[in-house]
């Protein structure tokens, strides 16, 4: 199923290749709309995935600290979310609206 991250009314990430873990979709590095993510210093640990570090995500003014994050070097009971960006705060998942045939993909 397509998904998309929808921040501010804009969408941010959007594929049909997501990863579920632990009820969190991991969307692909190259899915993201890299305008709307700022790097941050902060990072977590995850007992089993490892470091995390996050991104900010802000449309049009708009900004929710540390909303998105990832891991750079996951162990490898995670490798599967290596390259992939997961969100809260804010950032709602969902299903993308389906496309009709003359409407490009992304």
């Amino acid at each position: 199923m397509r998904m998309q991250a929808v921040f501010h009314g804009v969408v941010i990430a959007e594929s049909d290749d997501t990863i579920v873990v632990e009820g969190n979709h991991y969307f692909p590095e190259e899915s993201l709309s890299h305008e709307f993510l700022t790097p941050t210093g902060t990072h977590t640990i995850c007992p089993w995935k490892g470091l995390a570090s996050y991104y900010d995500v802000g449309v049009d003014g708009v900004t929710s600290a540390n909303a998105a994050w990832y891991y750079p070097r996951p162990s490898p009971l995670a490798r599967r979310v290596k390259g992939r960006v997961a969100f809260w705060r804010g950032v709602e998942v969902r299903p993308a609206p389906e496309r009709h045939e003359h409407e490009p993909t992304r």
